[in-house]
């Protein structure tokens, strides 16, 4: 007796598991490489952020070196103030001689770097505003006075804009981007408002013996609105923990669509002062993708069989092909 040869529907059954069974493996595969390829991107364009996690001692809030501190540099420390509003009231006298009002230069446009020391600063102030220049000319997709503004503000009310013009047009010249002087801004005024935008920031300087001023090293990033977004410690900014910080705290409105996809991938680190990749936020991207891409695929399968229209159809079983006599 010979074997009955399995009905048409059987067979078909059996080509729709075996090609979903394809398509499994074949989603499995796709979703493993593109998580993997996802990880070694993010991971090649994070490099420099990578190499500062190696700086951990020079980047670290002042704040937790305090133990043994002579006495003239106690109180001198940051203590951070993340999400809390500057008092925007705040008069100023800027580089040109005008007073202006913090929050005439900090009016919702844009996100600020903030930096507080004095401009006759012999050595930490033009370290750290130095260090910022640097890192900021690294930072070739977002521009001072179109996406971001530089803000310094001195400390010593003995200070006036006949010295923050001069570390205006130097700074300007070393950063050479057109449009530049649109935003940067370096401040003077009473030492009773300084002190104000200090305690704001939570800024701790101490006014020595020498007529120096004591400080740590570190620049603020503000939101748009007034809001401390981030600290940024150290004398030594790379350019990619500057790009993300800027863009963290223009909160979503500049950068480009990739950039900021970059951005939501990772996490800032406070210990290394930097930003780091963040797995978890790349292996939820590449899992949603690859259920999105089995479920398409299975829908296809079930939705639309290619073998199906080759196939006899029949009814009520199978008939012998009719025949004509002549």
């Amino acid at each position: 007796m010979s074997p009955v040869s399995p009905s048409i529907p059987t067979q078909q059954a059996e080509r729709r598991t075996i090609r979903s069974r394809q398509w499994l493996r074949g989603s499995v595969m796709v979703g493993s490489m593109l998580i993997s390829s996802m990880v070694m991107f993010i991971a090649n364009g994070t490099d420099a952020a990578q190499e500062a996690s190696a700086r951990e001692a020079v980047s670290a809030p002042p704040s937790e070196f305090n133990e043994d501190l002579p006495a003239e540099l106690e109180g001198v420390d940051i203590i951070e103030h993340l999400d809390e509003r500057l008092p925007l009231d705040l008069e100023f006298v800027d580089e040109n001689g005008r007073d202006v009002r913090l929050g005439d230069l900090i009016d919702g446009s844009r996100p600020v770097i903030l930096q507080m020391g004095y401009f006759r600063c012999p050595m930490l102030c033009d370290l750290v505003l130095n260090a910022a220049m640097d890192g900021l000319a690294g930072v070739d997709d977002l521009d001072a006075g179109t996406d971001f503004d530089l803000i310094s503000v001195s400390v010593n009310p003995q200070e006036g804009p006949e010295i923050a013009i001069l570390k205006e047009k130097g700074y300007l010249l070393e950063y050479d981007r057109p449009g530049a002087s649109r935003g940067f801004h370096f401040l003077t005024g009473s030492g009773k408002n300084s002190k104000a935008l200090a305690d704001a920031v939570g800024f701790g300087y101490r006014l020595q013996e020498d007529g120096e001023f004591a400080h740590a090293a570190a620049l603020f990033v503000i939101t748009p609105d007034g809001r401390i977004s981030r600290y940024l410690y150290g004398v030594d900014f790379d350019p990619q923990t500057l790009r993300f910080a800027i863009m963290e705290g223009g909160e979503g409105r500049i950068g480009s669509t990739l950039q900021r996809f970059i951005l939501w991938c990772h996490v800032y680190d406070p210990e290394s002062g930097s930003y780091q990749l963040f797995a978890f936020r790349v292996m939820q991207l590449g899992g949603f993708v690859t259920v999105l891409l089995m479920i398409v695929g299975l829908g296809l399968l079930w939705l639309r069989d290619p073998t199906s229209s080759s196939l006899p159809k029949t009814s009520g079983g199978s008939q012998p092909p009719a025949t004509t006599e002549t």
